[in-house]
């Protein structure tokens, strides 16, 4: 949230802890309700957008809206639980160390006949002359510490050496592989335009993702699981495709095809090099095409990128150079002349959809390893409206019972406890409103919880002030030892929930922590307005000698 989105959650902070300051300091009771009359006022200007009620367009246009969102159970939409491959985090790793490594031992002269990565996630090296072994591992020890060297076994030549990751270094790579596909899928959700999402880590190697009320989930998991790998390589023209696709491809080619269309995929026989990576892309737009051809995407480069586009493009004029995405070759056009600048054009068969959903992916970059989708499940937009009419109807239900019995049983000590209830529940909505939360049905749960508790805190107070007043203390004496006695046992049980909500918020997934987090705002706002706001109440009728009796 921007600083600006701050203001009504600082507002209402502002306010109760200047009630709390007077409250403690023993300042005027009248000033307390007064602070305490703007507090509810406050609060139901934050809560109006969340109730349906606009507010003006001056006021928008000033001032930040905010609302409570509503969950994926309570709106519908997809709840998917996405696997990282870790295991291929690792390997691309690894693959991209071994091109550093050519560059170190080609600098440091010493020769190496093949650097190829095994099945098993290891790179064997066979070096070009085995005396050079010394030279190697001490290049190793002082280049490449989270490599550790071993010999591949006696069957291999002599200068052959397997190399792999260290066991930290493992870890290293799976925290970071983690933390880049989260904020990747994270980019991807907010460019696609969907708000109010849920993508949060699960386990080690598992990210939920919630996308309330999307109407297109075919659409959204395939933006979210594309990999997008992006690729530059040059089109082999020397060898013929036909033999290739029939004996397989000549020595450092590779076979690649075009996206599916009308007529089949192209086949395409690649130089396997790759000459430039995505890495380099700052910017990526859909931009319209012509008569005759659908849209493009406009892809900038940084200026390294620009740098290497512009030494390939001046090098190879009058070869085809293969733009491959996953795999899979969307274009491969003929460099007519050099290209500077670092803009390139992504043409192909795109629909407008195509195109947007290849620029996002671009724009906020690759997932370090592919995705995949263990768990699904779509909650339908009717039974988001059911589950929140019956929320709604217990909430009420529940409520007015809790509210009448107060009132009948405690008489107008119960008429004062049922308007510090109904003060913590507009407190609670409110903060939720201002913090822009995630209402769920557990969150529902929590406000019920939260609910029950004032009752019970406000029962205490009661039945100790009429104690009080069986042995005949005075009101005023009946009202300080009231809630001086009962606090004790109100403070314990608050405490401990407060704690709990926290374990909760900590520990829970998704839906937990919708409950924790209404839970501990709920016990926050229950002490302050069923204790604090209530005894002002009494305090200020005492002062002005308007209490006479205690009806308890």
């Amino acid at each position: 949230m921007s600083n600006q989105d701050f203001a009504p959650i600082l507002i209402i902070l502002g306010i109760s802890a200047a009630f709390l300051y007077m409250h403690f300091t023993g300042a005027s009771t009248k000033a307390q309700l007064w602070l305490a009359a703007l507090l509810v006022v406050t609060g139901l200007g934050v809560l109006a957008p969340s109730l349906g009620l606009e507010p003006p367009a001056w006021w928008t246009q000033t001032a930040p809206v905010p609302r409570i969102q509503l969950g994926l159970d309570l709106r519908g939409g997809t709840h998917l639980l996405m696997q990282v491959k870790l295991q291929d985090a690792v390997r691309n790793a690894l693959s991209r160390t071994a091109e550093d490594l050519k560059r170190e031992l080609a600098s440091n002269k010493v020769g190496v006949k093949t650097i190829t990565l095994e099945p098993a996630g290891a790179l064997l090296v066979q070096l070009s002359d085995s005396r050079q072994g010394a030279a190697f591992s001490d290049l190793m020890r002082g280049g490449f510490p989270d490599l550790e060297v071993s010999r591949p076994g006696s069957a291999a030549p002599p200068g052959s050496y397997q190399l792999r990751f260290t066991a930290p270094a493992v870890r290293q790579v799976e925290r970071n592989a983690m933390d880049q596909a989260l904020e990747t899928i994270r980019n991807r959700i907010d460019q696609l335009g969907v708000r109010e999402t849920t993508v949060a880590r699960e386990g080690t190697s598992e990210i939920l993702v919630q996308l309330p009320g999307i109407q297109d989930p075919e659409r959204a998991k395939e933006l979210i699981g594309k990999t997008a790998v992006l690729e530059f390589k040059l089109v082999d023209d020397n060898h013929n495709l036909a033999d290739a696709l029939r004996n397989g491809p000549p020595p450092g080619d590779e076979i690649l095809y075009g996206p599916p269309g009308p007529g089949g995929r192209a086949s395409y026989l690649v130089e396997a090099p790759v000459l430039m990576t995505g890495d380099a892309v700052t910017d990526a737009r859909v931009r319209p095409g012509g008569r005759l051809e659908g849209p493009y995407v406009s892809v900038d480069l940084d200026r390294r990128g620009a740098d290497v586009f512009d030494a390939v493009t001046s090098q190879n004029v009058g070869r085809r150079l293969a733009i491959v995405l996953d795999h899979t070759v969307y274009s491969a056009p003929v460099i007519k002349e050099r290209i500077p600048g670092g803009r390139v054009q992504i043409t192909g068969s795109f629909s407008v959809d195509e195109a947007h959903d290849l620029a996002i992916v671009l724009r906020s970059g690759a997932l370090p390893a592919p995705v995949t989708i263990i768990e699904e499940r779509t909650v339908g937009p009717s039974l988001g409206r059911d589950s929140i009419r019956r929320g709604e109807i217990s909430f009420v239900v529940g409520a007015l019972v809790v509210l009448i019995f107060m009132a009948v049983y405690y008489d107008r000590a119960g008429i004062v406890a049922d308007l510090g209830l109904a003060l913590n529940i507009l407190l609670l909505l409110c903060v939720m409103a201002a913090m822009q939360a995630t209402l769920t049905l557990p969150g529902i749960a929590g406000i019920v919880l939260t609910l029950g508790m004032s009752v019970d805190a406000n029962v205490l107070v009661n039945e100790r002030m009429r104690e009080e007043v069986r042995n005949g203390k005075s009101p005023r004496e009946a009202v300080r030892l009231g809630y001086e006695r009962a606090w004790s046992a109100i403070r314990d049980s608050n405490i401990s929930t407060f704690v709990a909500g926290l374990i909760l918020f900590q520990f829970g997934t998704g839906p937990v922590k919708g409950f924790a987090v209404t839970l501990c705002v709920g016990v926050l706002t229950g002490l302050f307005s069923c204790l604090a706001v209530t005894r002002a109440w009494y305090d200020h009728q005492i002062a002005n000698r308007r209490l006479s009796a205690l009806s308890v």
